[in-house]
């Protein structure tokens, strides 16, 4: 783990929420603490150490976006506009925001992400900042893959996943640059990345900006998308996910009537990077993958057999 950054992150955090009270003595919660990001809140302060190769002038660019005028109320906005380097890691605040409840997934906020989702996908391109990163949905599927065959490459399951991930195109396995319909993309879009903010009148608003950049809007939607496909999403969850983001008039190519054609590539990915991390993390574990691990993988199987729909992205 990372702990060895926490008090100087606790440190950022109580700084931040107590500018003029050094004396504060109220604690901090730790929210996460994992290679990849270490996260901190301080009274209504997060602080947030970014992954450790994290590029600071991209990072910035990413920030940056949270400004723009057509994303008020979409994209939480840092309480400071750059990182600041912290122990070797980048840091940034951010005000804190209420969570999606886990224990009540009847209560998620479907149609409230697919009006975010289309507000965020429609913002013009030439009014973005000059020399945004690609979204980086598709590296962290590719590293997802990486993990499971550095993990469990032996292990039976690891078989269909790996199956389905070859039969993917280059651009889904970030292999080579997406070269198609291009949007602002959030890149790693659930529920978790979802919070109330009580400064907007306790709307919801998306948080995370570390895979936010250019690139498929409908990978965006793939999540949902392939958890609807693999029966863990109930179909009037999805009908009111994909219905908000029609009538908010999202991407052209998701907002016909028929938008799988689109949806099919990003969702399979989306399944493999799924079935590859339970995996991995069963393995590390020591225990048996569950039954939703396991549908996930048997999902993968079905697909391995069956080619991925490509009218809407670059063949190769």
């Amino acid at each position: 783990m990372t702990t060895h950054i926490l008090p100087a992150l606790r440190a950022e955090a109580r700084g931040a929420a107590h500018p003029s009270d050094p004396a504060c003595v109220c604690g901090a919660d730790t929210l996460a603490d994992r290679a990849d990001a270490t996260v901190v809140r301080h009274g209504d302060t997060v602080a947030k150490a970014h992954a450790p190769d994290t590029d600071p002038a991209e990072l910035d660019l990413r920030l940056a976006v949270t400004a723009h005028p057509d994303l008020a109320g979409v994209l939480l906005r840092p309480l400071r506009p750059t990182a600041l380097p912290v122990h070797g890691r980048l840091v940034t605040l951010w005000p804190r925001g209420l969570p999606v409840d886990p224990e009540h997934p009847e209560l998620a906020p479907w149609e409230a992400v697919g009006a975010l989702l289309a507000r965020l996908h429609t913002v013009p391109a030439h009014t973005l900042p000059p020399g945004l990163p690609p979204m980086r949905g598709p590296l962290k599927a590719a590293r997802a893959v990486a993990r499971l065959r550095a993990a469990a490459p032996d292990h039976p399951a690891a078989r269909p996943i790996l199956a389905a991930w070859r039969t993917l195109p280059p651009w889904a396995r970030a292999e080579t640059p997406y070269a198609h319909a291009r949007a602002l993309c959030h890149g790693d879009l659930h529920l978790g990345q979802l919070v109330r903010h009580p400064a907007d009148s306790g709307a919801w608003t998306l948080i995370d900006v570390d895979d936010l950049g250019v690139g498929d809007p409908a990978w965006d939607l793939a999540r949902p998308a392939a958890w609807f496909a693999c029966g863990l999403l109930a179909p009037d969850d999805w009908a009111r996910f994909l219905g908000a983001y029609q009538r908010t008039g999202g991407a052209k190519q998701l907002t016909v009537p028929d938008p799988w054609p689109a949806l099919d590539v990003p969702a399979r990915a989306l399944t493999v990077q799924t079935a590859a991390l339970a995996l991995a993390k069963a393995t590390a574990a020591g225990r048996a993958l569950d039954e939703v691990e396991e549908s996930v993988v048997d999902a993968c199987a079905r697909m391995a057999s069956v080619p991925p729909q490509l009218e809407n992205g670059p063949a190769k």
